[in-house]
C-alpha cells in the first residue's frame, strides 16, 4: 500500500473523528446541555434492549465484603450439625481447591451451623436467628443458595463478581450498566459507592473494583466517604466564591476544546463533564448527605445515626440516592472474613447489617420503588462446612446471596447445596448467571451488550457468552 494514501486515509479519519468531538464538546459546553440529562445519550444498542423491558431501573447491591458464611445465614444444613466434630468425607474434598485448609485434608473436620435458624414469614424461609430483620422481609426476597464463583482469594474473587472475570482492569458492572443506560441525574454521579466496616478481620477494597477498566472513564464508580467531607477537595477553598469558581471552569472548558482539536482525546470531553458534575456536587452532595431532615421514624427505622459511617447509615443515603436518580448504588461492608471465631463474629456483624438491610427493602417498598429498584445482597464466596479452628475457610463451590425487587420473586428459595452445605448441586447458579439475570431486569441483553476492546467484543458476561437467565425466579 501506498504509504501517502495510508496517512491520507488515516488522516481522513482522524479530521472526522477531530469535527464530531469537537461539536459534541462544544454541545457539552452550553447549559441547555449540561443541564438536561437527556444531552447524554445511553451506549446500548437497540438489538441489545429486551422487549417489554425493563422491570428494574437502578441496582443496589448490598457486598459483604469477605465472604459471609452461608452456613450461619441462610443455608441450615442439619446433616451437618449431626457431623459436628467427625471427619469431612474425603469424596467430597477430594482434589478440591481450598484456601488456607490446604494439605490438612486428612485431619479436616465438619464444623455444625454455630447458630440455629427458624422460619420466617408466610414463606417460611430458612433464615439464621441472628437475622431476624432481615427474616421479617423473608416475602418480599429470593434466596439462592447454590452460587459458585472461580476464584478463592478475597482480591480476585471480589473482581471476579464485580466484573466478571479474575483479570484486573476490566469494567466493573456499574460500570457497565452506567454505560448501557446512562443515570437520569443532573447533579450526581450515576455510579456512587459507600463503604463501612466492623464485625471481623476488615479486608481491605481496592478502588479498582469500581472502576470503568476499557470503557471511558466517566462511567467509573465514585466513592462518597460517609464521614467527614463525602468527597475530598469538592468544597471551594476560603475567599473563593461559586461565581469565582463558574468563571475558573469556563475558562479550562474553552481551553480543553482548543486542546482537543489538536490532540483527540476522548478523556477531554470526560474531563470536561467531571468539572461540571463537580461544580454542581458542591450543592448536590451536602444536601444528600444531610439527613437531618429525615423524619424520627426513618431514622429508627434504619438505626441510622446521621454522619457516623455505619452501614446503616449508608443503607439509608442508598434510598436518598436511588430517588435522586443514581443507577448503581454498591455499598460494601468489610466485616465477614471469620477465619475464627465464627460464632460470635457473626453475631457481631449482624447487629451491624441486618437491620439497615431490611430497612432498605421496606423503605423502598413503602414509597412504591421496590418494583422498579434491584437490591441485591451478597458477598464473594461462602466459607467451608469444615473447621479451621473455630471458623471457617474461604469457599467457592456453594454460597448464598438474596435479590428483592425489581421484577424477581418473593418468598421464594432457589437451589441448593449438598446435605453438608459443600458443593451446590441443584440449580446451580454461576455469578456469569447471576450477572445475566441483573442486565436482564434492567432490560439488557447480555449476550448482545457489548463493547470493542484490543479486536474483542467483551460483554459483563465474558466474551464466550454462555450466561443464562434464572428465569424461574423472575415474577
Amino acid at each position: 500500500m501506498d504509504p501517502t494514501t495510508f496517512i491520507n486515509r488515516r488522516s481522513f479519519l482522524n479530521q472526522a473523528t477531530v469535527g464530531i468531538g469537537s461539536t459534541a464538546l462544544a454541545g457539552m459546553l452550553s447549559a441547555n446541555a449540561l443541564s438536561n440529562p437527556k444531552a447524554w445519550p445511553a451506549n446500548l444498542p437497540d438489538r441489545a434492549a429486551l422487549p417489554g423491558l425493563p422491570k428494574a431501573k437502578r441496582v443496589i447491591f448490598l457486598c459483604m465484603a469477605g465472604g459471609p458464611s452461608h452456613l450461619e445465614t441462610y443455608d441450615f444444613k442439619p446433616k451437618l450439625r449431626e457431623m459436628d466434630g467427625k471427619p469431612m468425607p474425603k469424596s467430597i474434598t477430594e482434589g478440591q481447591p481450598i484456601a488456607q485448609l490446604m494439605g490438612k485434608k486428612n485431619s479436616l473436620k465438619c464444623l455444625g451451623p454455630q447458630h440455629d435458624f427458624q422460619r420466617y414469614g408466610k414463606s417460611g424461609q430458612f433464615i439464621s436467628n441472628q437475622f431476624p430483620k432481615i427474616g421479617s422481609i423473608a416475602d418480599d426476597i429470593c434466596i439462592i443458595r447454590s452460587m459458585h464463583t472461580e476464584q478463592i482469594n478475597h482480591d480476585p474473587a471480589h473482581t471476579y463478581m464485580n466484573t466478571g472475570t479474575q483479570i484486573s482492569g476490566r469494567p466493573s458492572m456499574g460500570s457497565w450498566i452506567l454505560y448501557g443506560l446512562g443515570a437520569p441525574t443532573e447533579n450526581l454521579p450515576g455510579f456512587v459507592v459507600l463503604t463501612s466496616v466492623g464485625g471481623g478481620q476488615n479486608q481491605p477494597i481496592a478502588s479498582r473494583q469500581w472502576h470503568s477498566g476499557f470503557l471511558p472513564s466517566k462511567y467509573q464508580g465514585v466513592h462518597f466517604h460517609s464521614k467527614g467531607d463525602p468527597v475530598l477537595y469538592l468544597s471551594n477553598p476560603k475567599g473563593v466564591t461559586a461565581k469565582d469558581q463558574r468563571s475558573l471552569i469556563d475558562s479550562v472548558n474553552k481551553l480543553n476544546l482548543m486542546r482537543n482539536e489538536s490532540l483527540r482525546d476522548p478523556e477531554i470531553s470526560t474531563k470536561v463533564s467531571q468539572y461540571e458534575m463537580a461544580f454542581r456536587m458542591q450543592t448536590s452532595v451536602p444536601e444528600l448527605m444531610d439527613v437531618s431532615n429525615e423524619p424520627k421514624h426513618v431514622l429508627d427505622l434504619y438505626g441510622a445515626k446521621p454522619g457516623d459511617g455505619s452501614f446503616a447509615s449508608n443503607c439509608l443515603l442508598a434510598r436518598r440516592l436511588a430517588e435522586r436518580g443514581v443507577r448503581f448504588i454498591h455499598l460494601y461492608h468489610r466485616g465477614w472474613d471469620h477465619h475464627g471465631g465464627v460464632k460470635n463474629a457473626i453475631s457481631g456483624v449482624a447487629k451491624r447489617v441486618d437491620q439497615g438491610s431490611a430497612a432498605l427493602v421496606q423503605d423502598l417498598k413503602q414509597r412504591g420503588m421496590l418494583e422498579d429498584t434491584l437490591v441485591i445482597w451478597g458477598g464473594e464466596f461462602g466459607r467451608t462446612p469444615m473447621a479451621q479452628g473455630n471458623g471457617r475457610d474461604h469457599h467457592i463451590k456453594g454460597f448464598s446471596i438474596w435479590m428483592a425487587g425489581g421484577g424477581i420473586k418473593g418468598g421464594i428459595s432457589y437451589g441448593n447445596t449438598d446435605e453438608l452445605g459443600y458443593n451446590a448441586e441443584e440449580n446451580v447458579v454461576h455469578v456469569r448467571d447471576f450477572h445475566a439475570t441483573m442486565l436482564h431486569q434492567l432490560g439488557i441483553q447480555s449476550q448482545l451488550f457489548t463493547h470493542k476492546y484490543q479486536g474483542l467484543d467483551f460483554r459483563l458476561t465474558g466474551v464466550d457468552d454462555e450466561a443464562r437467565v434464572l428465569k424461574d425466579i423472575l415474577a
